[in-house]
């Protein structure tokens, strides 16, 4: 009986399978497939096209606006749209345009510059806890329990008593009460990756636990903190207009989007352009950054998907 594997087939008679080298696909990031798939969504993409429309609105619309935010003409107050004032005027002759212009680099700045404050917090506290473990986690997370039940606008309130109503102040307050959740997210995720091969060949060559942390665990958990920043800053917003109705927020001459709705609020029986335009702008906002949040959601995690 003749064994197959001892059969000499001669070379030329193999089949030859010719290869394509420019027919062969190349391999794909992580990011990049992210953004084929955040490219799908239809929603999350119309989105961030109106988003990044009314941030460019808000930060280079002043330079073409014919007024100053809080340039006052008694002799046209409380004048409704018009082809000199585009949305027309306030109470006391100040070109709405140009404050809801001015309003949007407040509140989208206060959102945006909190937001990177909170996760500079979050990130790094959840990583050293979630990685540490032990009674180290233990206690850096019975803290975070314990900032959890004092209320934030409470807290914010007695910062601003304390510290005075200063702009810069307002960007630390909001950000030092916002980072609790995503320390605890971020914790969450380092104690499944550092179970991982790579931080444990990592450990296995001796690099230290900082090096780490900053080189290999917190990049692998950016997805879930991008995803959170999109949901974060319009929470931020929100509160900072919330605070704004107290009297809180941003003081005058400057304006927040809250600050114009506190205003229209007041006299929109009488002027009600004044609380219908910043509040379109305001809820526009809000709605394209929860709509890009989910969409980020479903671009980085694909098994959250629906589709």
């Amino acid at each position: 009986m003749v064994n197959p594997c001892n059969l000499n087939v001669p070379e030329e008679r193999l089949p030859s399978l010719p290869i394509d080298l420019n027919q062969v696909e190349g391999g794909s990031s992580l990011w990049a497939d992210a953004w084929y798939r955040l490219r799908k969504n239809r929603f999350a993409v119309i989105s961030l096209v109106v988003f990044l429309g009314i941030t460019l609105f808000s930060y280079v619309g002043p330079f073409f606006c014919p007024y100053g935010f809080e340039e006052m003409d008694l002799a046209t107050r409380a004048q409704g749209l018009s082809l000199a004032h585009w949305f027309g005027t306030d109470g006391l002759g100040r070109d709405l345009l140009a404050r809801v212009m001015y309003g949007g680099r407040i509140s989208i700045g206060v959102g945006f510059i909190a937001t990177a404050i909170s996760l500079s917090i979050g990130v790094v506290y959840g990583a050293i806890s979630g990685y540490a473990g032990g009674k180290i986690d233990s206690v850096m997370m019975r803290l975070v329990d314990i900032l959890y039940a004092m209320p934030y606008a409470i807290f914010i309130i007695l910062l601003m008593v304390i510290f005075g109503r200063n702009i810069v102040l307002l960007f630390v307050a909001l950000g030092a009460v916002q980072w609790l959740t995503i320390a605890r997210i971020v914790r969450g995720q380092v104690l499944s990756l550092k179970k991982q091969e790579f931080v444990e060949a990592a450990v296995s060559l001796g690099l230290s636990d900082s090096r780490i942390i900053l080189r290999h665990v917190i990049p692998n958990v950016l997805g879930v903190v991008i995803v959170y920043a999109t949901l974060t800053v319009p929470s931020i917003m929100l509160l900072e207009a919330f605070l704004s109705f107290l009297g809180l927020g941003v003081q005058p001459p400057m304006a927040s989007w809250g600050v114009l709705i506190k205003d229209g609020a007041e006299n929109m029986t009488v002027y009600p352009w004044t609380l219908l335009i910043p509040s379109f702008f305001f809820s526009l906002t809000l709605f394209c950054l929860n709509f890009l949040g989910d969409g980020l959601r479903d671009a980085l995690d694909p098994r959250s998907s629906k589709d």
